[in-house]
């Protein structure tokens, strides 16, 4: 397949090649010698392409299995004299370096501020990184500076450390792995999208991303199916960076990644095992209509129709000629202006919404329709729930018409445009409303009456919790400011946080459901009944509700340090031993509470790090409790066929099967433990290519006697170190895979408390791999999946 069948190794190369995986400053690499990762998956040493008009070798890593090179260190600078070898070496000052045999540098990790005691290692996911010897720190890495491939564990960034973008670059061909034409990047415009560019223009973009995937990929899973996740990073230089980190699975039969060709195609391929060789399961320009731009402006590419483009509603050809002769780059003019208040809406079915997305919020439905409409200069709208409202007020490009996926976007047109559309409706409505006139006749008392007693059945639920008062819903618009944006403190799955001021001057945390959230009224009052009836100090204390019409809120007190995630990875802000000791026996509390202590036995089934909320004195509050389940004394585990909550601190029983118990919350527990002590969190991915995330990291520095390296440098040199320890190893102990083996949270404040009870060895955590993955969609095939509060752009804090 393209680059892979052309490429010839150098030399005698995996004959010859070494077992070893580092390089020292005492070690030099030559020619007909190899470093291996410690898998075996990966390779790195000298190569030229076959074909080549011209001697040229380069230093790279490849695929051991049917070699496939994945990165290229020397692309601009080869070695084009072939009586002269390359060499790979650590230099004087401690840099990595390529040079010829005359000694003549031909590249360089050129890393800054580091000392001469430094190894360079091919780690088992395919980075090469430059580290001291001494710590361990990395001073440089190959994922930092990719060439044309992005492979399990990267990272595609808006700006790094230094201010670079962090991109893909394509081979200028197959036979030259110099800098081509086209490149791959996260782009942050509005809401994230990756691109293709050609040069400085666009070739392809990928669509908004709406928490779960790419709006403008219709086929692509779910993030969590998929492996992707978008995430933010405030920078020690003040820079914010957006990044798109990938894993799929580090099993060598299972093998994926993403490769940008020298034609300009993003290429998924993975390794058949079967056939030995790799294959293509997704390429991003599959069609013409893939292609950014190809019906030009207010056009709509459709590859089943012929011919493929054609003029949006309300919308005419500029150039009539050309566009018969299917030159469509010129695009469509409006046929008339807008009237402005006089217009109205078509709607796009299964589409690809235009690049340029001016401006988007939090409104739905008609809220987003009169967004749009009450601005005179927007063209179109679209509306999904993981990115909220989007409004479009330039010219739309790169509009297309999917079989299936996509959304539905809604075209702004002229009154006059929407004609045809009432004739056709009157014509249509009048025979089903003659026809089923005396069935509504029929059902209106029956329905009517379900109106009744559903509201009967609201307000006796708000009798039974007299303690809570109840808020007017204009009370919170004032206190919230009309729940203005600069109010906001941040969104869940339920719906956005507001902080508000009462009349009084008291502070307060206004929660409202959103309509999108997939809770409604039972989630709400579940809220509700279980948090009335609690009272505990590491508990979030509820002051009231509001039911009015649709709007269902709920009123906290509000924390001024907001949550444990935004805290911890602020970089503005640090926690010491003792501080985090103390929320996280804060948390231990209030789970025992909830499990053993109070008048209700509680499962609360989605504990995280942004659900812990800290007051003035950094005090931890638990909070959300729509997801919590009341268990009776004699239960001890409940099977459900709504699987709800936050993959990565859901436990493996709950996921796969529907499980739950206190044991549930245990695990989530020791995840929350584990990223306290390491400033790490479950979601990313860190350097051993065979942990995926921080339980599998952890468990491997457990193995390897290394566990201190878990450890937060802004903690590590604690003189309680034993102590942080024994939180690591009590953090195992509740993340074991098997629910059996996990301990009660009685036993976790004991050990917690007492550091003369001896621990046992915990067994392997529950982290899962890609192939687990595949399972559990299967095993859910017949659940309802619920809301899954999966990281949004809008609260995504600092890792």
């Amino acid at each position: 397949m393209m680059l892979m069948g052309s490429l010839v190794l150098l030399l005698a190369l995996f004959s010859t090649c070494t077992s070893l995986d580092t390089i020292s400053s005492s070690y030099i690499l030559n020619a007909s010698e190899t470093l291996s990762s410690s898998n075996g998956l990966f390779h790195l040493g000298f190569f030229t392409p076959t074909n080549s008009s011209t001697f040229s070798s380069y230093l790279g890593i490849w695929f051991m299995t049917k070699p496939s090179v994945v990165w290229v260190a020397n692309r601009n600078q080869p070695i084009t004299d072939s009586s002269s070898s390359g060499l790979l070496k650590i230099s004087k000052d401690g840099n990595l370096v390529v040079t010829n045999s005359k000694s003549v540098v031909l590249w360089s990790t050129k890393a800054s501020n580091i000392s001469s005691n430094t190894l360079a290692k091919l780690q088992n996911n395919g980075n090469l990184v430059l580290q001291e010897n001494s710590t361990g720190r990395i001073l440089w890495q190959s994922f930092q500076h990719p060439t044309n491939t992005f492979l399990q564990g990267m990272e595609l960034g808006t700006g790094n450390i230094s201010g670079e973008r962090i991109k893909l670059t394509s081979w200028r061909s197959l036979q030259d792995p110099s800098i081509g034409e086209f490149s791959v990047s996260l782009e942050h415009l509005n809401i994230p999208e990756v691109m293709i560019w050609r040069g400085s223009q666009p070739h392809w973009r990928s669509g908004p991303w709406n928490s779960q995937k790419f709006l403008g990929i219709p086929d692509m899973r779910s993030n969590f199916l998929s492996g992707f996740y978008l995430g933010v990073e405030d920078m020690d230089n003040g820079i914010t960076n957006y990044y798109l980190a990938y894993n799929y699975s580090n099993n060598p039969d299972s093998v994926y990644y993403y490769m940008l060709s020298a034609d300009g195609n993003l290429h998924e391929t993975y390794w058949d095992h079967e056939k030995g060789e790799w294959l293509d399961s997704w390429l991003a320009i599959n069609s013409e209509c893939d292609v950014y731009g190809k019906c030009g402006e207010f056009g709509i590419c459709d590859s089943t129709r012929s011919p493929i483009c054609s003029c949006l509603r309300g919308y005419k050809p500029r150039n009539p000629e050309e566009w018969n002769k299917q030159n469509w780059s010129r695009g469509c003019v409006r046929k008339e202006p807008f009237q402005c208040e006089n217009d109205g809406f078509v709607k796009l079915q299964n589409a690809k919404v235009p690049a340029s997305i001016k401006w988007s919020s939090t409104a739905i439905g008609n809220d987003c329709r009169g967004q749009c409409l009450g601005n005179c200069s927007c063209t179109a709208y679209a509306y999904d729930a993981g990115t909220g409202c989007m409004v479009w007020t330039a010219n739309l490009t790169d509009i297309q018409s999917f079989s299936a996926g996509g959304i539905d976007l809604y075209i702004r047109v002229p009154n006059s445009e929407l004609g045809e559309d009432k004739k056709n409706v009157t014509v249509v409505i009048a025979v089903p409303v003659i026809v089923g006139a005396a069935i509504i006749l029929i059902c209106a008392y029956i329905f009517w009456k379900r109106i009744q007693i559903r509201e009967k059945a609201k307000n006796n639920d708000l009798v039974k919790f007299p303690e809570l008062s109840q808020f007017e819903f204009k009370r919170l618009v004032a206190a919230t400011n009309n729940f203005n944006l600069s109010n906001k403190l941040g969104e869940g799955g339920y719906g956005p946080v507001y902080k508000g001021t009462l009349e009084d001057g008291q502070e307060i945390a206004v929660k409202r459901l959103s309509r999108s959230s997939g809770q409604g009224y039972e989630e709400f009052m579940n809220e509700v009944m279980v948090i009335s009836k609690l009272q505990h100090f590491n508990l979030v204390r509820l002051f009231g509700c509001c039911i009015e019409g649709d709007e269902k809120i709920l009123i906290y007190e509000y924390m001024p340090n907001k949550s444990l995630d935004a805290y911890m990875f602020d970089q503005s802000q640090i926690l010491n031993w003792e501080k985090r000791f103390s929320i996280i026996e804060g948390i231990a509390r209030g789970l025992l509470y909830l499990h053993r202590d109070s008048r209700l036995r509680i499962i609360h089934r989605d504990l995280k790090m942004s659900n812990i909320l800290l007051d003035e004195e950094l005090n931890p509050k638990i909070a959300d409790f729509g997801m919590a389940k009341i268990f009776t004394r004699t239960q001890d585990v409940v099977n459900t066929r709504r699987v709800v909550g936050t993959y990565g601190y859901m436990s493996p029983e709950y996921v796969i099967q529907g499980l739950f118990s206190e044991k549930s919350d245990v695990f989530s527990f020791g995840v929350l433990l584990l990223e306290i002590v390491s400033k790490r969190k479950n979601s990313s991915f860190y350097e051993d290519a065979e942990s995926l995330n921080l339980l599998g990291f952890a468990w491997n520095l457990w193995n390897a006697d290394n566990i201190a390296s878990l450890i937060d440098p802004e903690i590590s040199s604690s003189c309680n170190k034993e102590d942080i320890m024994r939180c690591i190893h009590i953090g195992l102990l509740c993340v074991q895979e098997l629910a059996r083996d996990r301990p009660t949270m009685t036993s976790v404040i004991s050990m917690l408390k007492s550091e003369t009870i001896n621990l046992p060895p915990p067994k392997q955590p529950a982290f899962i791999l890609r192939q687990t993955i595949l399972d559990i969609e299967s095993s859910l095939t017949n659940k309802e999946l619920g809301s899954i509060n999966n990281v949004t752009i809008t609260n995504i804090q600092g890792r």
